[in-house]
């Protein structure tokens, strides 16, 4: 494979390190599917009433939409290197997971040798696939789709933190709103901020505040970790200066989450997440590349290991 083929994998593996943080910061880069059953609101949360009633079945008929339209906007500010934006938008459903989005952003690498404008990325079965284009197709004996298996990659690395982080990511990009939704009612000081008209719809607006720690305790599969990697977690989490999740949801009149702002602040920076839906129920049928048109990274990786 030429050298600009093997710049474009690398951008590829930065897309998919990105997109599975983006998915991770959103709850703790832990959770597992939505329950299937609308959640309890906190005992804290019961005593907001009406609020608490509305955002519980905003919960029950996203769960029920299955899929929607998604425009999300990641920004990053003060963070080093990870500082920028990104921009996904496309499809999603939770019921299968899958997604088929295009991102671009200057978190990509924009100005960088071989980075793009922009990629399309396919999720089917817990598989990535990123279009190089057709320009390295040619390049790649053709194959214009590069596949990322992260499921087996974080099993063959061993490593126990690495296969956390990748198949949290992984298992947050299948995270529906309604999940958000569930988090939300555990906040203890959640509220109605008012009327507000947004993308041209009315809405109302509610916000609610999280610790980590209240996050994670939400959270079902954080009880399956050790009281050791349970406060490693923490203290990891209390050496970024994350003091906890502003999230901020706009339901329209009939009822669905049209946008939900997240923001987190550390030590080093702050970090906003935009998300925009549309189109609850949408029928979408997202498809994996033929298998003639796809380069296994993980496969061509081990095999430079092997050698």
């Amino acid at each position: 494979m030429s050298k600009s083929a093997w710049k474009r994998a690398g951008v590829a593996l930065t897309a998919v390190a990105v997109v599975t943080g983006v998915a991770g910061c959103q709850d703790g880069g832990d959770s597992k599917a939505a329950p299937k059953e609308a959640p309890k609101a906190s005992a804290e949360a019961q005593g907001h009433g009406d609020v608490t009633k509305v955002i519980q079945a905003a919960y029950e008929k996203t769960s029920k939409a299955k899929a929607a339209k998604v425009k999300m906007t990641m920004s990053v500010e003060g963070v080093g290197a990870e500082s920028g934006t990104i921009e996904m938008s496309g499809v999603q459903s939770w019921a299968p997971a899958a997604m088929d989005i295009t991102m671009k952003g200057s978190m990509l690498g924009k100005g960088k040798p071989g980075a793009p404008e922009q990629m399309r990325m396919i999720m089917l079965d817990n598989v990535m696939y990123m279009d190089a284009g057709a320009k390295q197709a040619a390049e790649m004996d053709g194959k214009r789709w590069m596949k990322l298996d992260l499921t087996a990659a974080a099993e063959a690395t061993g490593d126990k933190a690495v296969q956390k982080q990748l198949t949290g990511g992984l298992d947050n990009m299948n995270q529906d709103p309604a999940q958000q939704l569930a988090l939300l009612l555990d906040s203890p000081d959640l509220k109605h901020i008012g009327a507000e008209k947004i993308n041209g719809l009315e809405t109302q607006h509610y916000k609610g505040t999280l610790t980590f720690e209240q996050m994670l305790k939400a959270n079902e599969s954080s009880k399956l970790l050790s009281k050791e990697d349970h406060d490693k977690l923490i203290a990891g989490m209390k050496k970024t200066g994350l003091k906890g999740y502003d999230t901020e949801l706009w339901v329209t009149e009939d009822g669905y989450p049209t946008r939900m702002d997240i923001g987190m602040t550390m030590a080093e920076g702050k970090m906003r997440i935009r998300a925009d839906y549309t189109d609850y129920g949408t029928q979408i049928a997202v498809q994996a590349p033929p298998a003639e048109d796809t380069l296994d990274l993980f496969e061509m990786l081990k095999g430079m290991g092997t050698a």
